[in-house]
């Protein structure tokens, strides 16, 4: 017999986890390089970004649709956003909204959300980029013409609000309408174009998976060239009109980016997207970046000439590092190690240098007291990394893991890891895992040793890495170092 204090205890016992009270995301992922990027308690599936930009003003203003699903109990979430909010809805109510900390924008939802729930979340918003300081730098690039956003780790706070991030992907629509003469260019395809009452808007869409950085816009004049690959993917090219003596070297480069990934697709595979193609605003930045489907470039990329190798080293991140991201920012070397090294293979092949006479340069030209040793490439720290030991030492690992496997164990592993982990996040201990599958050799000591230590990794016996006189410097040597800068 149970007596009634027994039944009430029992049901106590009986509520379900899920209706605990609900409580407030996090303000961040949990990264230690950035422990205020990201945000808890929701994943973010799609981005509809309708804007309208002003040119001469460096006004945005726009309305930001995210759909996203509850991963807790959720009584309050953040999105990281850096410009002025009118008003934010989600599943249609109006939600209470404010700002803390550097980048957060703190909304509470007229009724809690539960776990596993989906979320409509609409914002509003409008504000001049170029004229917004977030911890005393801003990723909008301000132009003769217009603007651009373009920077790693991060770049979307100055026009949209998201969950800022790589290991929350999502796919994205971006609509944007311009005054009549400019173009706006974004990633993926362009669905459609209109004109109106003096106004043009695009319509781009990101079909497959793609991190926050990796997501740009550039407004502009731009003179825009179409093609298409063999295989049937559009190919959108686009140059800022007033590039001035870079332009005949940036069209030099960038117009190979079709021939350049077919050839990539020998190492890595299939091309992992359905558009491909670059863009060269007329910036002052000194960087290029891996923006998902359609690269970013400066023209002081192209100031001493074509450069092919700065093509390359973008278009080669597509598998390694936008396709397959990293899950935290120390694992930065998956993104840049690779990248670099694909630097080395084209010089291979244009007979400029091979992998292995790059490597050896690189590892001759360092001498084991220079603080170039003490940069840890599969764990740099924030304030390193992009450091150039993260892009010629994660190289230089790339290499020794070629003499150690052999080349049909290598490129066995470089072609099958973007297809292990297609539209997803990886880390170092996962690619470590996934090369010592493959070839049947521990490996855990060699990646410690070169990625890990902070120190010169002795020489192996023999012709590699070997001599202790700066062996001759390769061709292509040069040019690959080129593509060093700090975003």
């Amino acid at each position: 017999m149970i007596i009634p204090g027994a039944v009430a205890a029992s049901l106590l016992l009986a509520v379900p986890a899920s209706a605990a009270e609900p409580s407030p995301g996090t303000p961040g992922v949990g990264d230690p390089y950035y422990p205020e990027y990201g945000n808890g308690g929701y994943d973010v599936s799609h981005y509809d970004l309708r804007l309208t930009y002003q040119p001469k003003t460096d006004a945005l203003q726009g309305t930001a649709t995210l759909l996203a699903t509850a991963t807790q109990d959720l009584s309050r979430f953040n999105l990281d956003f850096a410009l002025d909010v009118s008003e934010i809805r989600v599943n249609g109510k109006k939600a209470k909204f404010a700002t803390s900390g550097a980048h957060e924008l703190e909304v509470t939802p007229a009724k809690p959300l539960a776990k596993g729930d989906k979320a409509t979340v609409v914002v509003r918003y409008k504000g001049v980029p170029s004229k917004v300081v977030v911890n005393g730098f801003t990723s909008w690039h301000r132009t003769p013409d217009g603007g651009v956003a373009a920077n790693e780790p991060e770049a979307a706070w100055w026009w949209f609000p998201s969950n800022d991030h790589p290991s929350d992907k999502a796919s994205y629509d971006v609509s944007v309408s311009v005054p009549d003469g400019t173009q706006a260019i974004s990633n993926g395809t362009l669905q459609s174009q209109t004109s109106r009452a003096g106004w043009t808007r695009y319509n781009w869409r990101s079909r497959a998976p793609q991190a926050t950085y990796l997501a740009t816009l550039a407004v502009g004049r731009f003179d825009i060239t179409k093609d298409r690959t063999d295989s049937g993917l559009p190919v959108i090219n686009a140059y800022s009109k007033d590039l001035g003596e870079h332009d005949g070297a940036a069209r030099a480069s960038v117009e190979r980016t079709a021939e350049i990934t077919e050839w990539l697709e020998g190492y890595f595979g299939k091309y992992p997207f359905d558009a491909m193609g670059g863009y060269v605003p007329n910036t002052d930045t000194t960087y290029a970046l891996e923006t998902q489907t359609r690269p970013f470039y400066s023209p002081d990329d192209f100031a001493d000439g074509s450069n092919t190798s700065v093509v390359v080293h973008e278009m080669a991140h597509q598998w390694y590092g936008d396709s397959v991201s990293l899950k935290g920012w120390k694992d930065i070397w998956i993104n840049e190690g690779f990248a670099r090294y694909s630097q080395w293979l084209w010089s291979e092949d244009q007979g400029e240098g091979t992998a292995q006479e790059l490597a050896d340069y690189a590892y001759a030209s360092h001498p084991a007291n220079e603080s170039f040793w003490k940069v840890k490439p599969g764990d740099p720290g924030p304030d390193n990394q992009f450091h150039r030991a993260v892009y010629d030492r994660g190289a230089m690992a790339v290499q020794a893991l070629r003499n150690k496997v052999g080349d049909k164990a290598f490129f066995k592993i470089l072609k099958g890891w973007p297809q292990q982990h297609a539209g997803g996040n990886a880390n170092v201990g996962d690619f470590t895992a996934y090369a010592e599958k493959v070839s049947g050799k521990p490996l855990a000591s060699l990646f410690d040793t070169w990625l890990f230590q902070p120190t010169k990794p002795e020489a192996p016996a023999g012709p590699r890495f070997a001599g202790k006189a700066v062996p001759k410097q390769p061709k292509s040597w040069k040019q690959i170092q080129s593509v060093t800068h700090a975003h």
